[in-house]
């Protein structure tokens, strides 16, 4: 017996050498396959995520990540958004960013073309730039961190096929000069065009990302085709509005939309069966791994050269998408 009980030990003692080696003492590794040793940052050290509309739910989840990322590093975070959806805002709000020279910037561009000067001004004046959620590819920022917009649309197309039996007219509600949008709506529309020859789309309707505007565009829609069989929506704001249309006109039962995003309007919405379903982002992942990114640039351009500087970080990160119904909305609620 006691001769058993050495071999137990020695066992164990194995085991536990293995278990330290291997896995307690290895470098902790991210979901998107790198390494990332558990680097500590100076609370002075101060990253800034820009947005716009600020304050709508949407962003919540997103700032959420970037704060929860800053409590691992030990930095600080601001945030900071144009209140309006206005580019010539967001300009002002990020150039008064870039003038407090921040350790770095995750921005979420609400314009493709109009944001690229000041994204590269910062780049510039020694600012990471990492873009999330809606990119500015012809910009010098390092990184977009998002949805694959096209793909999704891909998705909302197919979906939204299955609803009505692959059959019917339908229409898109979106936000045409903004890229995640277009890609979006592109996805959608082409799909129907390419594999769905017994439904078409007959409308695409700028909402401005607005619950009302978007209604009234809705209102139009519905209007000029009575027998219009389902509504997609490329943004929260947007799913919302359609579903007032479609109540005010008492189509709610005759019309599936299928909407952006999960803020808790169109969750309610979804539970009382006027939203058929939305398509959920990954946006805290899009707020957490801006931050990693721009803090691991940080790190890794103290002691390299500014020629490679742009090489360190992926150019583009997917973070995912995924179905809500009234199977599994509730899933989705916050906490």
């Amino acid at each position: 017996m006691k001769k058993l009980l050495i071999v137990y030990v020695f066992l164990f003692s194995i085991f536990f050498i293995y278990l330290y080696n291997y896995h307690l003492k290895e470098p902790h590794s991210s979901p998107f396959g790198q390494n990332e040793e558990r680097l500590q940052g100076e609370i002075g050290e101060k990253y800034v995520l820009v947005t716009f509309q600020a304050g709508i739910d949407y962003w919540k989840s997103a700032i959420k990540g970037f704060e929860d990322a800053a409590s691992e590093l030990n930095v600080s975070v601001e945030y900071r958004g144009a209140t309006q959806y206005d580019s010539h805002e967001q300009i002002t709000v990020l150039e008064q960013v870039i003038a407090k020279n921040p350790a770095g910037i995750a921005l979420s561009a609400i314009n493709p073309y109009e944001l690229k000067t000041t994204i590269n001004k910062a780049i510039e004046a020694g600012i990471p730039v990492v873009l999330f959620d809606s990119d500015a590819p012809a910009s010098k920022a390092y990184s977009f961190l998002g949805t694959n917009n096209y793909e999704a649309g891909v998705t909302g197309a197919h979906k939204m096929a299955a609803l009505l039996d692959h059959k019917g007219k339908i229409a898109v509600v979106t936000l045409p000069n903004q890229l995640n949008h277009k890609e979006r709506t592109d996805g959608f529309v082409e799909t129907i065009r390419n594999e769905y020859p017994d439904m078409e789309v007959v409308a695409i309707k700028d909402g401005k990302g607005d619950q009302l505007l978007s209604e009234q565009a809705a209102t139009e829609i519905i209007k000029l085709y009575p027998d219009l069989k389902g509504v997609f929506a490329t943004e929260a704001n947007g799913g919302v509005g359609i579903a007032d249309a479609t109540r005010s006109l008492k189509k709610e039962k005759a019309i599936k939309i299928i909407s952006f995003d999960t803020d808790k309007q169109t969750l309610d919405k979804i539970k009382e069966g006027v939203i058929s379903a939305t398509l959920a982002q990954g946006s805290w992942n899009m707020g957490y791994w801006s931050l990693q990114f721009l803090f691991q640039h940080n790190q890794e351009t103290s002691t390299q050269q500014q020629s490679v500087q742009s090489a360190i970080l992926p150019k583009y990160v997917d973070t995912g998408i995924s179905i809500v119904t009234d199977e599994n909305v509730e899933d989705y609620y916050a906490d």
